[in-house]
């Protein structure tokens, strides 16, 4: 049977009837549903950042190279005669890697060349080029006094180059206490493991949220559905009396007071007719809510639930459910998870307290030469190594700030404890209260069932009485009135039955393994 919403939709529309049960639409729910794509995001950022964090562990490699000139003024050489500046001409260049690796120590390895070569003023006799300090002259290695008067001296401009370098240097640092079982850069590593898991939880979290919802939207428009029914059959049963009494009144067998307390009723049927139907309207929009990415794609469908409502009963063991909730629930672990982050933060809070003992250590080889070829006969010779091991120890007088921010790191998690202790407890209170309303609906199914084979019954009773001028108008409607109360009760009951159960597998964490959706998080 169409609903009367999709009725009153085929007035205006083409309407598309979709036949769908619960399974159906958790189907659609899991592939569809906004809230669940939007949180399916978050493990995979979670991994992004995650591996963002390893890059603290990325190699740098750095290059450099430049040129430089400069000029120096000249003066006067031993006998009184005005000499040239010196001009040089630098070629330089650099490279290195560095890092640092998981255990905290870190390293430089670099190579620097620096080629020097210009002009600058040197004393000659003749053709003879020399060197001088203050007093002498240097001729064939032979020291002359340049005060002699002898020699016909003379200063020139003349070429000349160096080079010097170092190649493999090796700069490494080892922290032995502060930063050497934890450092910020591992913190953020295993903090942001744990926000991978807090968002894989995040995600069934979301997933048992949106199953409930659906389930209990589904319920509902059952419910509502049902109830069109029923308030579809009140406005029956009111106008056949209205027709009735009509007759009645006409032959004098009826008081006209009766008549219109008739129409009364049936007046009041139809405004509640409508009102059924405008709650239908609204439970099937609250379910394509949730079953739809592009609400346009269900404008004109009408949802006929496919599964009647039926009670099943169900037995309940509290500790059972209890065991269930507190390994299952997704933000008790996720409290959990947030205990166990704040423990890396105390670690490490503690470990900046500690004083700072590095060990450090470095090796290479230089070289210089007259020219490029030179200094790289010597590395490739490794003529000239150097090397160098040694200490540093840093103690802070004082240390309040660091003190003071592990205080804080322990108090932090001292609270976390308490409040996963609370979500721990109000997750008992949850289930107990979950079972304890399922417990009561059933009965209720019970209890409203009986209710309402009642009221047909005593209605029956009454139209008959009615009829062989034994009762009024008004006792009928009265039973009337109370055949559809019991009859909507009824259902009600076995629709808040089922979302009750529903509820349960919420509260204790199983929704997934109750629905047999496995949840693979990739």
């Amino acid at each position: 049977m169409v609903s009367a919403a999709a009725t009153a939709l085929a007035q205006t529309n083409s309407v598309e009837v979709r036949k769908l049960s619960l399974e159906d639409c958790l189907v659609i729910v899991l592939q569809h549903n906004l809230d669940v794509q939007i949180h399916r995001y978050n493990p995979e950022l979670g991994r992004l950042t995650l591996s963002s964090d390893y890059g603290a562990y990325d190699p740098s490699f750095t290059a450099g190279g430049g040129h430089d000139h400069a000029q120096q003024p000249g003066g006067i050489d031993p006998q009184g005669r005005p000499f040239g500046g010196t001009e040089t001409d630098d070629n330089r260049f650099n490279m290195g890697v560095s890092g640092l690796l998981p255990w905290g120590l870190t390293y430089n390895l670099a190579g620097n060349l620096t080629d020097t070569f210009g002009t600058r003023p040197t004393l000659v006799q003749g053709n003879t080029i020399t060197g001088y300090s203050t007093n002498t002259v240097y001729i064939g290695g032979v020291p002359v006094d340049v005060a002699q008067p002898n020699f016909d001296l003379v200063t020139v401009r003349t070429p000349f180059e160096n080079v010097v370098g170092s190649v493999g240097f090796l700069q490494l640092r080892q922290p032995l206490l502060k930063n050497f079982w934890t450092d910020s850069a591992r913190l953020q590593i295993m903090m942001d493991k744990k926000n991978l898991k807090i968002s894989e939880q995040d995600l069934r979290l979301q997933v048992m949220s949106s199953i409930t919802d659906t389930e209990t939207a589904y319920y509902n428009l059952i419910f509502s559905q049902e109830n069109v029914k029923v308030q579809a059959k009140a406005l029956e049963l009111a106008e056949r009396l209205v027709v009735e009494n009509k007759k009645r009144v006409e032959v004098g067998a009826l008081a006209p007071l009766d008549e219109k307390q008739a129409e009364s009723q049936a007046a009041a049927s139809r405004a509640d007719l409508l009102a059924a139907q405008g709650t239908e309207d609204t439970q099937e929009r609250v379910l394509k809510s949730l079953l739809s990415d592009n609400y346009a794609n269900w404008k004109n469908a009408a949802i006929q639930p496919t599964v009647a409502l039926i009670a099943l009963p169900e037995s309940f063991n509290l500790q059972e459910s209890w065991d269930r909730g507190l390994r299952l629930r997704p933000d008790l672990l996720q409290a959990q998870l947030n205990v166990e982050k704040q423990g890396y933060v105390v670690k490490y809070r503690k470990n900046q307290i500690l004083p700072q003992l590095d060990l450090v250590g470095n090796y290479g080889l230089t070289a210089s030469g007259v020219s490029v070829s030179d200094a790289l006969g010597q590395w490739s010779g490794q003529n000239n190594p150097f090397w160098g091991v040694g200490g540093q120890l840093t103690i802070p007088l004082a240390n309040i700030g660091a003190k003071n921010t592990y205080r804080v790191a322990k108090a932090t998690k001292e609270q976390l404890e308490l409040q996963m202790k609370q979500v721990e407890q109000n997750i008992l209170i949850l289930i107990e209260n979950a079972i304890a309303n399922a417990r009561t609906s059933f009965q209720r199914v019970d209890a409203t069932r009986e209710a309402r084979k009642y009221a047909e019954d005593a209605l029956d009773a009454e139209q008959k009485k009615l009829e062989s001028g034994k009762s009024t108008s008004f006792q009928v409607l009265s039973l009337q009135r109370d055949l559809t109360t019991a009859r909507s009760t009824e259902i009600r009951a076995l629709a808040d039955y089922n979302i009750a159960l529903a509820q349960i597998a919420l509260q204790e964490g199983s929704t997934l393994e109750r629905r047999h959706v496995n949840l693979e998080i990739k």
